[in-house]
Formats: C-alpha cells, sequence, structure tokens
C-alpha cells in the first residue's frame, strides 16, 4: 500500500511539529548535497526553527558571503544600503552631540561666547552659578566632615594621660590641641631643655616655651 496523502497545514502538536521539521530539515540538507555534487550548484540553505534555533547549510564550493554578493549583483540590489544609511544618521547624531558638549564646556571656560544672543547669556549665568553652588555645598560638607574625623581622633588622644606629647627621637615633643572644638589643629614645638624640669617640678608650660611647628 502507499503512503496517504498527508495534508498540508500547521501541524498543533509541539513535539509530531519538531519532529516533523527536524525530519524534513534533513532532507532539504540532503538534496541541497546532492545538488551541490550532481549539478555542481552553489546552494545556501537558511532555516530559523519556530523556537528560533538556526540551521544553515551552505556548499563547500561557496561561503555564506559570496552568495550574497552574487545575490545582490543578479538582481541588482544592495542588501546593506538601508543599514548603512542608518550607521551614518547615528554617526552623524553622535558628531553633532560631541561638539555641542564641546562648545557648553569651552562657553563654560569663558571661551567662544561672542555668539550668544543675551538670553543664551543669562542662561549659561544661571547654570554656572547652580553648578558653583553645588561645589561650594560639596566643599563645606567635606570639611564638616573632616572636622567630625579631627574631634573624634582628638579625643581619643586626649584618654591617654599623656595627651599630646609625641616622642620624636628626643628632637622635640609636639603638643596637639583642638581651640574650642573648631577645625583648626594647632601643633606646638617644645624645647627639650624645658620639658624635663617643667615636669619634674609638676609645672606647666609658658608662652615663651611653646612655638608653632
Amino acid at each position: 500500500m502507499g503512503r496517504g496523502k498527508i495534508e498540508i497545514k500547521r501541524i498543533e502538536n509541539p513535539t509530531n511539529r519538531q519532529v516533523t521539521y527536524s525530519k524534513r530539515r534533513n532532507g532539504l540538507f540532503k538534496k541541497a548535497r546532492e545538488l551541490t555534487v550532481l549539478c555542481d550548484a552553489k546552494v545556501s540553505l537558511i532555516m530559523f526553527s519556530n523556537t528560533g534555533k538556526f540551521h544553515e547549510f551552505i556548499s563547500p564550493t561557496t561561503t555564506t558571503k559570496n552568495v550574497f554578493d552574487q545575490y545582490q549583483k543578479a538582481l541588482g540590489i544592495d542588501l546593506w544600503k538601508t543599514h548603512y544609511e542608518r550607521m551614518q544618521e547615528h554617526l552623524r547624531k553622535l558628531r553633532e552631540k560631541n561638539n555641542k558638549l564641546r562648545r557648553e564646556i569651552r562657553q563654560r571656560m569663558g571661551e567662544d561666547l561672542n555668539d550668544l544672543s543675551m538670553d543664551e547669556l543669562h542662561g549659561l549665568e544661571q547654570r554656572m552659578a547652580s553648578a558653583l553652588e553645588v561645589v561650594r555645598e560639596r566643599k563645606v560638607k567635606n570639611l564638616e566632615e573632616r572636622h567630625g574625623d579631627l574631634v573624634l581622633e582628638y579625643e581619643a588622644k586626649c584618654e591617654d594621660p599623656h595627651c599630646g606629647l609625641v616622642d620624636n627621637d628626643g628632637d622635640y615633643e609636639s603638643a596637639i590641641a583642638l581651640a574650642n572644638a573648631a577645625s583648626n589643629l594647632y601643633a606646638f614645638r617644645l624645647h627639650h631643655g624645658h620639658l624635663g624640669t617643667n615636669l619634674h617640678h609638676g609645672g606647666g608650660f609658658g608662652s615663651h616655651e611653646l612655638r608653632l611647628a
């Protein structure tokens, strides 16, 4: 008995559909190989399954690029022209954006201002003033953070009974004081000759014995 005629319509069962695709794909590739050998033809097949899986056959005597080039030559068309034009347009927009940014940078440096109108100059002034305000706020915040670190560092050092005294190979001693909990850090140099005497007699240090380091 011969085979029954198969109705050509979409196979609803996913498993049967994938099996049929694989069998018929292999059959197409077999015919393509036969055409290549028997007829010395250049054959190219490109297939995508319904799941997006890619399959390709190309005759051993050619390449996919050569097939596309020959296809364009035979039909007198350029498959890449539209894509090339889109790339050129994208490049043009990038260049315009780059030139605009460069000009804005020069204007913020006080250059290239001759062609600006009064409104444009006023807008530039406002933008620079806003940017300056942001920079100043950041600077103040950094100073406040540094001040807090110095206060903590000073408080930690004052827990030491020899607070403010740092030995430096006997050359001089340094006393560190944080005035009024402010952010000014003072370093005083003590004459080595007076250090032992004053400590021995329980005295302090006179103003003539302290020098700013």
